[in-house]
């Protein structure tokens, strides 16, 4: 039986304090790093995500079939994090995170990031892992709606020839909710105000 590899991940626990870290980053690149860990997508979905798949007016991303894993369209709410981190909008078939000459971003752009960060310990896709520990760990969204969020498809045949839909109410509340641990400020971190108001 061939051994099963896992890739390299980022406990949860240090995820807030590395996006707050990739936030300091400028490139599209580092911009569409920081979209895939807060919409827990695969790094080729993000490459190759297009305007037209994006509905900024309802926060929703259609990742058409033909580009998933289990040739399946997927639905993936967009928390307000994620939606800011878009640029300004362009035409249908234009890429959202644009490489050099118009074309994707390699693989190996968003792995760049991480060893220009210092972490060449952390692979891109051992985030959704660390999305998934955080998820299983320290909240209380049922497996199935996390698994629905991942694209996973249900091993139990019987029980995923019942679930015909997609949980997006309770995705979209498990994704704002992943956001806001991202995001929330950090524990003796002192915000200024701005003395002028």
């Amino acid at each position: 039986m061939a051994k099963v590899e896992h890739h390299a991940a980022l406990p949860w626990q240090e995820a807030p304090a590395f996006l707050a870290d990739l936030a300091k980053r400028e490139g599209v690149a580092a911009r569409a790093l920081a979209f895939t860990i807060l919409s827990a997508a695969r790094s080729g979905e993000v490459r190759r995500m297009t305007w037209g798949e994006i509905d900024q007016t309802n926060g929703l991303w259609i990742v058409p079939a033909h580009r998933m894993k289990a040739h399946k369209e997927h639905r993936v709410p967009l928390s307000a994090a994620a939606l800011a981190l878009l640029p300004e909008r362009g035409e249908p078939d234009a890429l959202v995170f644009p490489g050099t000459g118009g074309r994707p971003l390699s693989d190996m752009s968003l792995t760049a990031v991480l060893r220009r960060m210092g972490r060449d310990d952390l692979t891109v896709h051992g985030f959704r892992s660390s999305f998934r520990d955080w998820a299983g760990e320290s909240t209380h969204h049922p497996r199935e709606v996390i698994e629905a969020a991942l694209a996973h498809r249900l091993k139990d045949k019987a029980e995923a020839a019942y679930a015909r839909g997609d949980l997006m109410t309770k995705r979209r509340a498990l994704m704002q909710d992943w956001a806001n641990y991202l995001t929330k400020p950090r524990a003796g971190v002192v915000l200024l105000r701005d003395r002028t108001a």
